[in-house]
């Protein structure tokens, strides 16, 4: 009898969090949206990543803060015996803020455009080397871990409540 009162609870939990999960996303469709365009998806280093977005409420919403941001985060995947672990670490942001606390009324719309600036090299000197990416290369031969930069733009209403967002992938070559 414990055991079906065990599975019982666990079947409940998963859909409580399932429900939570599908009541986040309607109540942020509620509230608004956030469409980004941009010019193009790859760029070089030191390049300016231009783009835009349309916003538009739903509901009044008391904003904090509106911004675009380009993201770039380190990806670590480690091979522990049959299990893999991914690690994320942010390693580069460049934000402009477009607007500070502002009241946006329902059915606001408005589009905005914003220049971002992509990093000038990786920053991290030594292993950006001819030697450096070969040594990185059989390290990670020779441990199994994979290391990955992804780059984001995403641009977001900080907002009391739950925020709008919108996010694109990118690619920075980085040679």
């Amino acid at each position: 009898m414990s055991d079906k009162v065990l599975i019982a609870g666990v079947i409940a939990a998963v859909a409580i969090v399932i429900v939570a999960i599908i009541a986040y996303f309607v109540v942020r469709m509620l509230r608004g949206s956030m469409k980004i365009t941009l010019t193009k998806n790859g760029f070089s280093p030191g390049e300016k990543i231009t783009g835009s977005f349309t916003m538009k409420t739903r509901k009044e919403i008391e904003g904090k803060r509106l911004f675009a941001a380009l993201v770039g985060k380190e990806v670590t995947e480690r091979r522990d015996g049959d299990r893999t672990r991914t690690d994320t670490r942010e390693i580069y942001r460049d934000e402009q803020t477009l607007e500070e606390g502002k009241m946006y009324p329902a059915g606001h719309t408005a589009d905005y455009s914003f220049e971002l600036n992509t990093p000038s090299e990786s920053g991290q000197g030594f292993l950006d080397s001819a030697v450096g990416k070969a040594l990185d290369i059989g390290m990670e031969l020779l441990s199994g871990d994979r290391n990955e930069i992804r780059w984001t733009v995403e641009v977001r209403l900080d907002a009391k409540g739950v925020d709008l967002s919108d996010s694109r992938s990118v690619t920075i070559n980085i040679s």
